[in-house]
């Protein structure tokens, strides 16, 4: 059951048996059914969460009532609000499961606890910030800097496996253009 965070985990940071068994005693587990809220905006993210299976995104609704979708979240990624999860402040995003989904769940209080009781966990969680940033970094030069073809193209080859589980309105909502738009580009590249 945990087999895949623990392989998530160790990608960057080694931990002993005893550790694994201490970090893996605070996972509580979450089905969330397809089109199901994980954390709605207004509420608090009290966890930070790993998809073990399924895939979730986080979006806002705009105040033309188009969602805007910022993230996706698929098998072996982490997910939620961060900005939330850190401050305790009422989130601005909703997480909802594009599929029925199975969820690791770490709540703040366990995870800071195992910070001070396993070091490696600590850094282990610095690399995944790090990496996030880098992500959001590219996320948004790309949006300022590119043509939305170009945009899409770079979302076929850095995610080539999981076009096909997103519908158009997703993807197109990703790339920040209209589902009509993103059908005349696919189109013109048959």
């Amino acid at each position: 059951m945990y087999e895949r965070i623990v392989q998530n985990i160790t990608r960057h940071v080694q931990l002993t048996e005893d550790e694994i068994n201490r970090f893996t005693s605070v996972i509580r587990t979450k089905q969330v059914r397809r089109k199901q809220y994980l954390l709605q905006a207004g509420d608090v993210m009290r966890y930070e969460c790993f998809v073990t299976e399924g895939c979730l995104r986080s979006f806002y609704v705009d105040d033309n009532g188009q969602e805007r979708t910022l993230t996706f979240a698929f098998e072996d990624w982490w997910t939620g609000d961060m900005y939330s999860f850190l401050s305790g402040n009422p989130s601005r995003f909703d997480v909802e499961a594009l599929e029925d989904s199975t969820l690791l769940m770490i709540e703040r209080q366990a995870l800071e606890k195992l910070y001070d009781e396993i070091p490696q966990l600590n850094r282990h969680f610095r690399i995944l910030l790090e990496r996030a940033y880098v992500a959001m970094q590219n996320r948004i030069f790309e949006s300022m800097s590119m043509t939305a073809e170009e945009r899409y193209r770079a979302f076929q080859v850095r995610y080539p496996q999981f076009e096909q589980r997103l519908s158009l309105k997703h993807i197109a909502s990703y790339l920040g253009i209209t589902p009509e738009s993103l059908s005349r580009i696919r189109s013109n590249r048959k």
